[in-house]
């Protein structure tokens, strides 16, 4: 390996790495827009109702029962 070899970064790399130093604030926003949408918290008594009130599905789905 020669001395002036530098490790291979695709161009899409290099984009964000360049918006990332343009905008330093990005990373912090992305994280905050994230909270807002991903990290809620989980109520468990709600998702228990929900997997109690779950009927089973037919073996068959588009068979009627008649």
């Amino acid at each position: 390996m020669p001395l002036f070899w530098k490790p291979y970064q695709s161009d899409t790399t290099q984009f964000i790495s360049a918006l990332k130093k343009a905008d330093p604030a990005l990373e912090s926003r992305q994280r905050e827009g994230r909270a807002l949408l991903w990290e809620q918290p989980v109520d468990r008594a709600a998702q228990a109702e929900w997997r109690a009130a779950r009927v089973p599905q037919q073996a068959y789905v588009y068979h009627n029962k008649a």
